[in-house]
């Protein structure tokens, strides 16, 4: 096995916080290995040490060979300055670069410049890669190639930034959280991406499915320790708890033959000969050893929701679209006890608009919406709180509730509660800058439940947060006496908490699927199957004399081969720009003027992008 990079007795510290101390171990070749650390623990600065972007306080990284790295960070910095195309082909590989200088070639229509990148492109075999970038993009669904980087949002930006990292190529891929701000189709796409390819993959992520399907090795940092595990996150979830109960059982039996030495030492005369001095440094070995005590540093989520009456939530009847853009039609559902919804469906279909519309914070078109006396509803938000970068910690807390007193009758302080969500006392008075993103995550979560709700909201609850706090999260959420809703990319967390789903197919319409998203998705390829089988049967089944003759070929003008090329940019465009357009819709952000405003464009833009289409169909025969 070739090595390609080798971290020696590295450690950091952030401030007085030390982040991980005398850590080392090797990547090999074709390895795909996965990092797993609790919230604060330095992951982050750990991907950003080996990608040469931070150094070590001591200790070193070792790259073989001069190999190519890529990184994709949680927060990756654009050139706001260029297209969407230019910043996915900015890269050293030349291929790249001459893709790029081409397609400035072609718009700016120098033929000059385009007839010798055209040699150029044939003889660097570029025009495969200029396919395979167009696809990539494609399928992270960005396809406005012209867009300006700086109109893209937060989600936008990292998939590009994605992007650009898989069509580089490196020999070292890194990725911090690669599936957050994709879809679920996305990290299905990735995944099966990943496992084709050749490359070395070191990641951080807190999706357990695709780290079982795509990694083989893990490395886990645990109580400034690295422990390795040559195999997948379910091998890593045995060998884990295997390894605890042998440390439990070493520790038990240094305690008990402690007790018979320190019999011995009492008994002891004070003159000791030699073999009496080596029996005692024996006993204070043996007496560290046993006073090791393993430090699970878990979150503690057990307090009690408030009280649910026998009506929750009703809804009868809702509808709610922007002009032509139908997103709920004529939905009724009533929510009952303990139960557990996951939401699934595309973008634009109208998820965000539903949560909004439950939660009062838009209204219906028509139908009603019908609380319970009893609800608490707890939201918590995608986007997550503003906090204030010099606010501390405990006063976040304090400014909500000095003391907390739960249904149960149980009592906390500001303090307490936060110790509970693993803020301790010396953090508690730390500020906000100070904490990862994991760990503003968890207080989020903990400003949610200290207000004891009893109807859950849960819109993308797993971002950011570690597998260890994800495990209590969804150990609580199957334990909560309210009702839960849960719009989540993460099919690990879903398949654990939900019962059923509300499907959003499109177009207004919403299913209630009995069943968790495994369930839901195997369903939908084994439909999808069925239906390939189904028209293969019947193409075998038409006699040959029924099958259409062939025209003959018409050929394209030049012109008509301009037209269709221009067609399919437009196309895409139009279909961006109606993809914002149902994002925006369904944000609940926009004052009325903007909603007429975009209701309308959406109206027009809908009768383009057919009459486009259309046209694009007619030419596509000659094609």
């Amino acid at each position: 096995m070739i090595p390609y990079l080798q971290a020696e007795s590295i450690s950091k510290r952030y401030g007085e916080q030390m982040l991980f101390e005398g850590i080392s171990f090797t990547i090999f070749k074709d390895q795909k290995v996965a990092l797993i650390a609790k919230n604060g623990a330095g992951k982050t600065t750990l991907m950003d040490i080996i990608a040469g972007i931070d150094t070590p306080d001591e200790g070193q990284v070792t790259v073989t060979n001069d190999i190519k790295i890529g990184y994709l960070k949680q927060d990756p910095e654009l050139n706001d300055n260029l297209t969407v195309l230019q910043e996915a082909l900015r890269s050293e590989n030349p291929a790249l670069d001459v893709i790029a200088q081409f397609e400035a070639a072609v718009n700016h229509n120098d033929q000059k410049a385009i007839e010798s990148l055209t040699i150029k492109m044939e003889e660097l075999g570029a025009w495969d890669f200029d396919v395979r970038v167009k696809q990539v993009l494609s399928q992270l669904k960005i396809t406005d190639f012209d867009q300006p980087v700086r109109e893209l949002s937060g989600g936008q930006r990292k998939r590009l930034a994605l992007a650009n990292v898989l069509v580089n190529e490196p020999d070292l891929l890194l990725l911090d959280e690669p599936t957050n701000h994709l879809d679920l189709d996305m990290i299905e796409w990735l995944e099966a991406y990943l496992e084709k390819t050749n490359c070395t993959l070191f990641m951080v992520t807190h999706d357990r499915y695709f780290l079982d399907r795509v990694c083989n090795e893990i490395i886990e940092i645990d109580q400034n320790q690295t422990y390795d595990y040559r195999g997948n996150y379910s091998y890593y979830l045995q060998k884990r708890q295997e390894r605890i109960e042998q440390e439990q059982a070493s520790t038990e039996k240094a305690r008990n033959l402690l007790r018979t030495e320190q019999e011995w030492m009492r008994r002891m005369p004070k003159a000791r000969s030699h073999k009496a001095k080596y029996r005692i440094d024996q006993f204070h070995e043996l007496k560290d050893k046993a006073s090791q005590r393993r430090q699970e540093d878990n979150l503690e989520l057990n307090m009690a929701s408030s009280r649910l009456g026998k009506k929750i939530l009703e809804l009868e009847h809702i509808s709610k679209g922007y002009g032509d853009l139908k997103l709920i039609t004529d939905f009724s559902y009533k929510f009952s006890r303990f139960e557990k919804v996951g939401i699934v469906g595309k973008n634009g279909t109208g998820k965000s608009t539903f949560l909004n519309v439950i939660t009062k914070a838009i209204a219906p078109d028509s139908g009603t919406i019908d609380w319970g006396q009893t609800i608490q509803i707890g939201y918590y938000r995608q986007e997550g709180i503003n906090f204030k970068p010099d606010e501390k910690v405990i006063d976040i807390v304090k400014n909500i509730a000095e003391v907390i007193v739960f249904e149960d009758g149980q009592r906390m302080t500001a303090s307490q509660l936060l110790t509970r969500f693993l803020f301790p006392p010396e953090v508690q008075y730390n500020f906000v800058e100070k904490l990862s993103g994991g760990e503003r995550r968890r207080l989020y979560l903990c400003t949610i439940l200290m207000q004891n709700p009893n109807f859950l909201i849960l819109d993308e609850p797993t971002n950011d947060l570690d597998i260890m706090t994800l495990n209590v999260l969804e150990d609580y959420l199957a334990a909560f006496g309210g009702c839960v809703v849960i719009v989540s990319h993460d099919r690990y967390f879903m398949d654990k908490i939900v019962d059923h789903l509300f499907v959003f197919d499109g177009n207004g319409t919403i299913r209630d699927f009995p069943g968790n998203y495994t369930i839901y998705r195997n369903q939908v390829e084994e439909e999808e199957e069925q239906k390939k089988k189904q028209q293969q049967a019947i193409n075998q089944a038409k006699p040959a004399a029924e099958k259409p003759k062939k025209k003959s070929p018409l050929k394209m003008s030049f012109n008509e081969k301009r037209e269709f090329e221009q067609l399919e940019q437009d196309i895409a465009q139009l279909e961006e720009e109606k993809s914002q357009l149902e994002e925006a819709l369904n944000s609940g952000e926009l004052t009325p003027d903007e909603l007429t405003e975009k209701s309308k464009r959406f109206g027009v833009l809908t009768d383009e992008l057919d009459e486009k289409e259309m046209r694009w169909l007619e030419l596509s025969e000659k094609a």
